[in-house]
């Protein structure tokens, strides 16, 4: 059996993640790591919360809290929302531990001491009242090009030029509102991507055949267009301080790592701290030399995030010289838009995670993220979809098949497996139908095409209840006992497989159809030979019959929804 390493991109801190973060990252790699190690295989799934940076700051602040504290409290928050969800991480750790600050700390000195980190004067935006430097987005003004009043540092977004925050008339800091503000010269550190750009594109050119359109799309034309050297400090308290055990820097005593240079590191940090937690060895997951080169790496992320992971966090693994792991696969997702609009906390526009556990089960979620996965192009969430997807899929196919058949058994032959009876024709093709999806559904799971995987596990479904509709056992039942057995038995094998493939995706469902049938969770993945898979359970054993597994959807939930929400004309 193989290891595999899964890393999802790592939730920002400030608040609740909505469900376009929950699709392009977190849920599909749940989704694969609980394939994988249905499989047998060692299967390490690694997440963490993204604590650094200015916003984290400024969430503290408007919380009234202090940044720790902010912290320390949404990571559990985050962690329990995620874990009610089905995530199954291995370790959910956090940037702001302290493995990640002594690997940050060890990076800038390898980096360093191959030639690749330089001190550079910066001129910054300083806010006198605030008492700190401002980030881009933290300044904004009149726009030189078109006189657009609220234009923010980085760019315009009424003429969509690009700015520096120099650049505007009346700037102003958005963290105060104060125009108390100066332009101060600054000493950063830089890290010189363009002496590795050759080697990191050889390193792209040799991964991206793995890859998806979208992940090498994104890599190349941040090549194409040519790297630029990188500044990887910031004039902030909340961080990784630059000077924490590492070497002496004169002047930057105050300065801490950019959040996107530490965020990365952290996906080796939490296996650290899971390794410190548990006695396991986090160096034959990311050590080439201590066993790591027979790891298989699968990243999962949004595309805003392609960049950093295709080309900056590759620049300090490559200039590090050191023996890393390094990414295999990195499957990269578009938007989950509402409506064709984005996700809008303040605009009260769309849901987020501990919302959406407020009125559904976490299954219906998994399951319309999922079969719905924003794959190919930007993917637009709307309540009438969801609930058509919600009643077809689960309730009239799955949960019907499900419950239909335990209940016919239970009425017929005594709530256990029945005897008697040869498998006939009918049997025979479902058999090579069964068989041919089985073989489909694990070929696109393999892919990670998560799209093609839920159809495929649908068919299955279907294939269910179309071969209940053939054979009918209820008519059977009336003439031939032994015939009804047959099918009845079948219909149950099939019952006890679909909890096998269907937990990856919706594991809480698929927990309650295989307790009905005694059988351990989580599941091994079937083999596709179906004659065998459908001959699993013994006959007399008992078998229960699962609660009422999908409630249905309907119009008056939709129009209560879109009111508290936002729908079509939000």
């Amino acid at each position: 059996m193989a290891r595999i390493l899964i890393t999802s991109a790592l939730p920002y801190i400030n608040g609740i993640k909505h469900l376009g973060n929950l699709a392009g990252s977190m849920l599909p790699a749940d989704v694969f790591a609980r394939f994988k190690r249905a499989q047998g295989h060692e299967t390490l799934y690694i997440c963490a919360t993204d604590e650094h940076g200015t916003p984290a700051e400024l969430a503290a602040s408007a919380a009234g809290q202090d940044v720790r504290t902010y912290c320390d409290e949404q990571h559990v928050l985050q962690h329990d929302i995620g874990r009610a969800f089905g995530l199954s991480w291995d370790w959910f750790g956090r940037s702001s531990n302290p493995p990640n600050h002594r690997l940050t700390q060890h990076f800038c000195e390898a980096l360093e001491a191959k030639g690749l980190i330089e001190e550079r004067t910066d001129k910054m935006v300083y806010s006198i009242d605030d008492k700190r430097f401002l980030p881009d987005r933290y300044v904004e003004g009149t726009c030189p090009h078109c006189g657009f009043e609220k234009a923010r540092g980085d760019q315009c977004d009424n003429c969509g030029n690009l700015l520096d925050p120099t650049d505007l008339i009346n700037p102003y800091s958005t963290i105060s509102g104060s125009r108390n503000i100066e332009v101060r010269d600054t000493r950063h550190l830089y890290l010189l991507q363009t002496k590795v750009e050759q080697r990191i594109r050889d390193w792209v050119d040799a991964k991206a055949a793995n890859w998806p359109a979208l992940t090498k799309g994104i890599a190349y034309k941040h090549l194409d267009e040519g790297l630029i050297d990188r500044g990887i400090t910031r004039d902030l308290e909340w961080g990784i301080p630059v000077t924490q055990g590492g070497l002496p820097r004169p002047g930057f005593e105050d300065k801490v790592f950019y959040v996107w240079f530490d965020a990365p590191i952290e996906y080796i940090g939490a296996t650290v701290e899971w390794s410190e937690a548990t006695g396991a060895d986090w160096e034959r997951w990311w050590r080439t030399d201590k066993g790591a080169d027979g790891v298989e790496y699968v990243q999962f992320m949004g595309k805003d995030n392609v960049a950093f992971h295709t080309v900056s966090f590759p620049a300090t693994i490559l200039g590090s010289e050191e023996p890393w792991k390094q990414v295999d696969r990195l499957k990269a997702f578009n938007w989950l838009n509402w409506y064709g609009g984005k996700f809008s906390t303040s605009m009260k526009r769309g849901v987020f995670m501990d919302a959406a556990l407020e009125i559904l089960p976490p299954d219906l979620w998994r399951w319309y993220l999922t079969a719905n996965a924003p794959e190919g192009s930007d993917t637009a969430f709307t309540w009438e979809q969801f609930a058509q997807t919600i009643n077809s899929d689960l309730a009239n196919v799955l949960g019907n098949f499900v419950n239909r058949i335990g209940k016919f058994n239970e009425s017929k032959f005594e709530g256990v497996v029945p005897e008697g009876g040869e498998l006939g024709p009918i049997e025979e093709k479902l058999f090579a139908d069964v068989s041919a999806q089985l073989a489909e559904l694990t070929t696109q799971m393999e892919g990670i095409e998560l799209r093609k995987a839920a159809q495929a596990l649908r068919q299955l479904w279907v294939l269910g209840n179309e071969y209940l509709q053939e054979a009918a056992p209820w008519t059977a039942i009336k003439t031939d006992r032994d015939r009804a057995a047959v099918v009845v038995r079948t219909a149950l094998n099939l019952s006890a497989l679909y909890a096998r493939v269907s937990a990856p995706f919706i594991p809480f469902a698929a927990e309650k159809i295989a307790e009905s049938f005694g059988d351990p969770f989580p599941p091994t993945w079937p083999t596709v030979d179906a004659a065998a898979e459908l001959d699993r359970l013994t006959p007399g054993a008992p078998v229960g019959v699962p609660p009422v597994l999908f409630g249905k959807i309907d119009d008056a939930q939709i129009a209560e929804w879109s009111e508290r929400f936002g729908g079509a004309e939000a």
